[in-house]
């Protein structure tokens, strides 16, 4: 396919590794020929790569399958999931779920990506719901600009957060690039 036709989203294939589309932007800058400026991240590794693109460039889009699992757990051999149609246990590596441990939480459902009928990732919903188990109390007086803290959520995450919130409290984190998003 054509770089015109990637979106944000979209799984592509790039010198044998599998990038998800984090952000795409056409741009025409001054008098010279339109580009397109796409921010990809790795799947496996979550490396974060800056693509520069002409429209006419092509691209591979990765043909991939998509089965929903639900995850179960972590022990010293990998991440437990259990296929959703016929409830068999699939154990995958730490390398191969990659980033995505971050915002893994028992028994939530995610998509299993296969190429080639072997699995090549893990993904989850744009937004998850994440407890703060640990953060240091906000400063008071601190408000004059957009004030954030570290916090520790129950994955191990670290991601800053507003003054205001506390200890205990649930989140929404993106997935994508690891932001506060608001109280869940």
């Amino acid at each position: 396919m054509k770089a015109s036709e990637i979106k944000k989203g979209m799984i592509i294939r790039e010198g044998g590794d599998f990038f998800i589309v984090i952000e795409m932007e056409h741009r025409t800058p001054g008098n010279l020929r339109a580009i397109y400026q796409a921010v990809i991240k790795n799947i496996l590794t979550g490396q974060t790569l800056n693509k520069r693109y002409s429209p006419t460039d092509n691209v591979e889009k990765a043909d991939l399958d998509k089965k929903k699992v639900q995850y179960l757990y972590r022990d010293h051999e990998g991440f437990h999931f259990m296929d959703m149609e016929n409830y068999e246990t699939l154990t995958l590596s730490d390398e191969m779920v990659g980033f995505t441990k971050d915002y893994l939480k028992e028994n939530q459902e995610a998509e299993l990506l296969y190429h080639e009928h072997k699995p090549v990732s893990i993904e989850v919903a744009v937004s998850v719901a994440l407890k703060i188990v640990e953060s240091a109390p906000g400063a008071k007086g601190d408000t004059s600009g957009k004030a954030m803290k570290p916090a520790k959520l129950e994955t191990g995450l670290i991601v800053n957060v507003p003054l205001f919130i506390e200890e205990g409290e649930t989140v929404l984190i993106d997935t994508r690039t690891g932001e506060y998003l608001g109280r869940a």
